[in-house]
């Protein structure tokens, strides 16, 4: 399945737009790494536990949403977005949307 930020597929031709599909996930993080992410926050250092959590999530929202498309015949999803937002103190919200497309 191609994926793009583009709203168009180099090099192929889009022969049928299909709808919006999407995908979510929300993880939640525990209190010792929320520790460790504030002290590496404060010292101006990389939180390496939480980059690693929203890669994880947003590996998993575009498979949602792979699955969605490939649910409806789609050969491609074009004009990807992907948003990260916290919910509360403790919880991380991936979301991904775009245009599932038939290609010629």
């Amino acid at each position: 399945m191609i994926i793009t930020t583009t709203g168009s597929v180099e090099g192929r031709t889009i022969s049928a737009y299909m709808g919006v599909v999407g995908g979510e996930a929300v993880m939640g993080s525990n209190f010792i790494r929320d520790f460790f992410a504030r002290v590496t926050d404060t010292l101006g250092g990389r939180s390496d536990a939480y980059q690693k959590e929203i890669r994880n999530a947003r590996a998993h929202a575009l498979s949602d949403m792979k699955d969605e498309a490939a649910d409806i015949g789609a050969d491609a999803i074009v004009g990807i977005s992907v948003d990260v937002e916290v919910i509360g103190d403790s919880m991380l919200m991936v979301t991904v949307s775009g245009t599932a497309v038939k290609l010629a």
